[in-house]
This record gives structure tokens, C-alpha cells and sequence, in this order.
């Protein structure tokens, strides 16, 4: 198929890009390489992915709704995979505006080309913030996500119901995609596992919020790509059963479906960064902190949805995951 991903240049969408690229698509990548993190590190990415007969870039910004609608001009998707996104909780609150740019904006021009194109599957990544200040745990694709506590997880609600719209409107079939702490070799500098691990090699304090009382569902990037890969072809349909009355947001009488993608096993922050300890053979020295603004306290996934359509659960153990992330650190950074 002919297949096109946005921030291809990014942690999962270099990762998603090449299990495509290697299952003989082709793919159209598409990364406007800002440097809201070092942009050496999508660079090298990117020139991992260069190479490649079957793949094309094209440096662009979605915002840019010109630059996107000539995209679209070029030729048909087979499939959209969108994991192009200003990402990160806190930094949300020091820009707003950047993310509205890229995630509501952007994502808007992409839907229009969804629909003059009419394109036959949209996958597009969500995010586990969107369930905010719910504290029904696990967190479930059929419970209300109305109440979101920092600007990313507000976009990130909004372009789902942005796509639900689409597909109502124009038929558009959408999958969202809401994903649970992914880490993994490559992974964001701005997330905690590359923070903890930046932290303990170069000596330095590791800051821990709500004084430790943190956990989350710690999802292994090859558990998330083998995840897409299954959806990729599994094309969401009108539920038969939806009723207004009682609305679930995780269907709907449009092609349009939610799924978790987790690991369904939460991990205390202090025994994530103990197990960094025990694979790095240092000592981290914490720095307790109070709740920082934006952020919540636990995640934990629901995924018996996924698992049952897909037939496939997460399940990286933890050691294994990190051990992955902390090889590969060692050798990019010549640690």
C-alpha cells in the first residue's frame, strides 16, 4: 500500500515507518523536524529512513494548510497513519498556542484532505492524558473523557472529536489510538525514562513528583507499532448496537472507533527508576517534588477491547523494555 505517515521523524513514527517500510510499503513521511527537543535526534532518525527506495519525505508543517493540500495532490493514501503532534504535558502550559497550531489546526487540514481523498483508513495517535481527572481505573475507552488537565490532552481530545465528526459527516473511517507512556530505543528526551536515564549517567538528581506517589502504564514502542501494524487493515464500521440515548464514546453509528493501546500494568515510579538502577549499575539520587500542574497521579490501560479485536496484548516485561532503552542510549551517546 501506499501509506502516509506524519512525524515520521519522530520516536513512534521512525519506529511505525520502518516495520511499513520493511513489510514492503510504501511510505510518504512527513516531519516539520521543530525543535521543541534536539533536533540532531530526528535527524538521525530520518537518516535511518532516507535510504530507503520506498520511502519519500517531505519536510512540512500541517498547520501549513497550502503546503498540506498539495500533498494530498500528488497521489491517493491507501492509509493514513497521523502521529505528527506537539507532545509533552508541561510544556503545554508555558506555549499553548503551539499546540493548538499543530494539533487542532494541523490536524484539521489533514481531515480535509482525508476528505477530498477520501481516504479509506485514518489511524491517528490520542493520548491516555485525555482521561484527565478521571480516577476510574483502568482507564476504559467506554467511560466518559470530558475533563482534561493541561492543554495537550484538551487537543488531543479534540481532534478525536474531530475525526468522529469526519467520519459522520463525510465517512471518513478513523481510528484513534490513545497511547499509554510508550518508551523504547530512540525514545523523546522530554519523557521520564530518557530524563531518569539522562540523570543517573550524568550524576545528577532525578526529580520525582507528588513525592513518589506516581505510577504509570509503561508501554514498550514495539508492543505499540505491532499494535498499529494489526489495525492498519481492520477498518472501523457503524456499531450496529450504539445507542444515543447512552452514547459510548468509544463507537458510534460513524466509521469510527477509540482503542487503548497500554500494557495494562501499571509500574510505581520509584520501581521504574530502581529497575534503571539495577541495569545501569548506579545509584539515582531523588529529589521529591510536589504534583506538578497539568500532570495526574496513575495511569493503567484497559485494553481488552484492542486485545480482543486485534488479538494481540502488550506485554514487553519491563526489564526487557528498558534494557533495550538503556543499550541503545549507551551506544548513541557513546556512554
Amino acid at each position: 500500500m501506499r501509506i502516509l505517515v506524519t512525524g515520521c521523524a519522530g520516536f513512534i513514527g521512525f519506529h511505525m515507518t520502518q516495520r511499513l517500510l520493511a513489510e514492503g510499503h510504501t511510505v510518504v513521511g512527513v516531519d516539520n523536524l521543530n525543535p521543541t527537543y534536539d533536533p540532531a535526534l530526528k535527524e538521525a532518525r530520518l537518516a535511518l529512513l532516507l535510504p530507503h527506495p520506498a520511502f519519500t519525505f517531505h519536510r512540512l508543517d500541517l498547520a501549513d494548510a497550502s503546503a498540506v493540500k498539495a500533498l494530498f495532490e500528488t497521489a491517493p493514501f491507501d492509509r493514513i497513519i497521523h502521529l505528527a503532534a506537539q507532545a509533552g504535558v508541561r510544556y503545554s502550559l508555558q506555549n499553548p498556542s503551539l499546540y493548538v497550531a499543530s494539533n487542532v489546526a494541523g490536524f484539521l487540514n489533514l481531515l480535509e484532505g482525508c476528505r477530498r481523498q477520501k481516504t479509506p483508513h485514518l489511524l491517528f495517535a490520542s493520548s491516555s492524558s485525555v482521561y484527565g481527572l478521571s480516577r476510574a481505573l483502568p482507564f476504559s475507552e467506554h467511560d466518559p473523557a470530558d475533563h482534561p488537565v493541561s492543554i495537550y490532552a484538551a487537543t488531543k481530545k479534540a481532534g478525536e472529536l474531530m475525526a468522529h465528526t469526519y467520519a459522520h459527516l463525510f465517512g471518513i473511517p478513523a481510528t484513534g489510538l490513545r497511547f499509554f507512556t510508550v518508551y523504547g530505543p530512540w525514545g523523546r528526551p522530554d519523557m521520564a525514562p530518557f530524563l531518569f536515564l539522562n540523570a543517573l549517567f550524568q550524576d545528577r538528581p532525578i526529580e520525582i513528583f507528588n513525592y513518589g506517589d506516581m505510577a504509570r502504564d509503561f508501554t514498550y514502542v514495539d508492543d505499540v507499532v505491532e499494535g498499529m501494524a494489526r489495525l492498519l487493515n481492520r477498518i472501523p464500521a457503524p456499531h450496529p448496537e450504539w445507542n444515543a440515548t447512552r452514547p459510548d464514546p468509544a463507537t458510534s453509528t460513524a466509521p469510527y472507533r477509540i482503542y487503548n493501546i497500554g500494557n495494562h500494568t501499571p509500574v510505581a515510579l520509584t520501581d521504574f527508576i530502581a529497575c534503571l538502577e539495577r541495569l545501569t549499575g548506579k545509584t539515582a539520587r531523588r529529589t521529591l517534588l510536589p504534583m506538578q500542574p497539568g500532570d495526574v497521579r496513575a495511569t493503567w490501560a484497559d485494553i481488552s477491547d484492542f486485545s480482543r479485536d486485534t488479538g494481540f496484548s502488550p506485554s514487553t516485561p519491563l526489564e526487557v523494555g528498558l534494557s533495550r532503552f538503556v543499550e541503545w542510549y549507551r551506544s548513541f551517546y557513546h556512554v
